[in-house]
Order: structure tokens, then sequence, then C-alpha cells
């Protein structure tokens, strides 16, 4: 006697579990698509990356049409499962820190821990349980670490539709969200793209500080807030500093003040929870951290991985544009003699700005 094969899986069922399973892993929504895009999202990368849009993120070109096609990033590809995860904390309400120029703002994102640790683990045990209930199958989770267009791929999935400010955005939860995908060899059904409803609102691109959202749906990013804190390894470009304000790490302008996002809601993972006070710490309390301090208060953190040096880089260009009291002073002159250029320099301008010769 011969053993019956293995029953092949239900896959529209199937489907309609993992976006149970997905909302119960503590995903706010999960949505299926094909694990390929239309020919104009490649030429739209391609025209991206020639206007140099991109900056110093080399690896964007390195990895070029890799993005828009996940079946060469994981061979064997059929099915994108893209999930969103809500992030934003219960704390110091943003626009309150925004216009206390003593105050460091940082992105809310960053305030917990971080969000690639927190949501690959979930990713992980999303897919296993899937594979406790159809058997082994072959899969790849991703957050943000691979050449993956995680944005056009959810929007394709009906996870939302792209802003002009380029995030995703959905009706429940505005643009306040993580995305993380697995890519699976299953033919599982796919959802339904659907509508934007930015309409002719062009608010995100009206309060940009730096006017970085050249265009709807085009950002430049060597203009973005959150690319000269974060992804730029040199020293904020001095053009551009009186327009960072007191934004030290990102910035969420775009997202505060669209439309869409009155809708959303805190979330309810303790794990994006703030940590030492992150939400509304001076400036100068931040910049006399030391080293030891950094890498202790920072463990667990998207910040980290910035560095000190460029941490204390962000925030000197911070206490430039702070009001001029003798503490931003004391606190500028304790680093003039900094040995990383990256930290000096914009020491030496900030105290420039408070009328301070050096």
């Amino acid at each position: 006697m011969t053993e019956n094969p293995p029953q092949k899986p239900d896959y529209p069922e199937l489907s309609r579990q993992i976006k149970a399973w997905a909302r119960e892993a503590g995903f706010a929504e999960a949505r299926i698509t094909r694990a390929e895009l239309p020919p104009e999202a490649e030429a739209r990368l391609n025209d991206w990356l020639a206007a140099g849009y991109h900056g110093e993120m080399d690896y964007m070109a390195r990895h070029g049409a890799m993005r828009v096609r996940p079946a060469e990033l994981v061979p064997g590809t059929l099915s994108v499962i893209s999930l969103r995860m809500n992030y934003w904390p219960a704390s110091r309400p943003a626009e309150q820190v925004l216009a206390d120029a003593s105050r460091a703002y940082l992105s809310r994102y960053s305030l917990g821990r971080d969000y690639h640790k927190v949501l690959r683990n979930r990713l992980q045990k999303l897919a296993e349980r899937m594979e406790s209930a159809i058997g082994a199958f072959g899969y790849r989770v991703f957050t943000d670490s691979a050449p993956l267009a995680e944005v056009a791929l959810a929007a394709q999935a009906g996870l939302g539709w792209r802003g002009k400010h380029t995030l995703l955005l959905t009706k429940q939860q505005g643009s306040l969200f993580f995305l993380g995908e697995i890519l699976t060899d299953l033919p599982l059904p796919p959802d339904e793209a659907e509508d934007g409803h930015c309409g002719r609102c062009t608010r995100c691109m009206d309060v940009c500080p730096t006017g970085a959202i050249v265009a709807p749906y085009t950002v430049d990013a060597r203009r973005c807030i959150s690319y000269l804190t974060i992804e730029l390894k040199t020293a904020i470009p001095q053009p551009l500093r009186p327009l960072i304000g007191n934004r030290v790490y990102g910035c969420d302008d775009c997202q505060l003040f669209c439309p869409w996002n009155r809708f959303s809601v805190e979330t309810g993972e303790t794990d994006f929870a703030v940590r030492h006070g992150l939400d509304g710490a001076s400036l100068v309390e931040l910049f006399g951290w030391s080293a030891e301090d950094f890498r202790e208060r920072m463990a667990g953190s998207p910040i980290y991985r910035i560095g000190y040096h460029k941490w204390l880089s962000n925030l000197a260009v911070g206490l430039g544009n702070a009001p001029t009291t003798e503490e931003v002073v004391a606190a500028l002159k304790s680093r003039l003699d900094f040995p990383d250029e990256l930290v000096a320099e914009p020491v030496r301008w900030a105290l420039s700005r408070h009328g301070v010769a050096v």
C-alpha cells in the first residue's frame, strides 16, 4: 500500500487564517500580494536614483531593480504577506515639544525599543504558526532590512495607499505604523489594491521644514531631516541647519499635519513605550551625556545605530537653533575641543549663532 500524498492547502482559507493569526500576534492588519510590481514601479525608482535623490545612501543604487523584484531577492517567491504594526506611543505631545526650542525632538517611532527586533520576532512567530498548520514551506521575513519596495508592495496588497509624502496611509491609522513582510513560495490569492484618498491635499508638502517633498510622491532625501539626522554620516550641511530646528533624530512633521492621522490611535505595544524620558528631554541634558551614557541608555534603541558622535553633532545643531541662555552656551563650550570634527565644527557653528566668537 502507498501512503496518500499530502493534501494541498486550501489557500483561500489559509489566507483568512493568516490575517487572523497576524492580529493575534499584535499586527494591526495583514494583506497579500503577488511577488511582482508593475514596470512603472521600476521606472520610478530609476528616475529617482538618476536624480540623485538618494543622497549618500549608496545601497539604494547598489541593489537597483532588486527592490521592485521580490522574486530575485528570494528566489521562488510567489506571494508577499504585507503587515503593519501601530507604533505611536503615549508621550508628551509632539507639537508641544516642537514648539519648545530648548527641548530635543526625536521622531516618535524611536522612543522605545528598536522596531526591527520587535517586528522580526513577531513575523518569525507568525511564519512558524503557518508552518505548524500546513507543514514546511519556503519563506523569509523582512522589516526595513533588505532591498525591498515595502510601501509599493503594501499598497499593491491593499494595506493602504501611498501618500504624497511617500509613506503608506490608511483610513484607520494614518501612517503611524511599521511595515513588515513575509516572502513565501505559497501561491496565496492576492488582495485588491485600494484607491488613494489624498485628493488635492498638499499639507505634507507644505509643512516640510526643509522642502524635501519636491513633488507629490517624490522626496529628495538630501533635504529630508530623517536622512540628514540618521543616514547622513557627516554633519548636517550648514545651509539646512537653521531649518532643522530642534529635530535631532528624524522628523514627523509630514505625518503630524496629515489629516488622516487624526484617526490614529496610540499603540498598545509595551516595547514601543517611551524610555529614558526621550519624549521631552532638553537639548542641554542630552548633549551632556557621556559615551557610556549613550551606550547604556540607547542600547536596544534604533537611535543607537547612528553612534555617539553623530548624536552629539545633531544635538549641537539643535542647540545652535535654541534660545540663547548661559546654560546653552556653557554646554556648547564644554565640547569645543571635541576630538572629532563631526562634533567640533557644528559646536563652533552653534556658538557663532549665539554671538560667541571662537
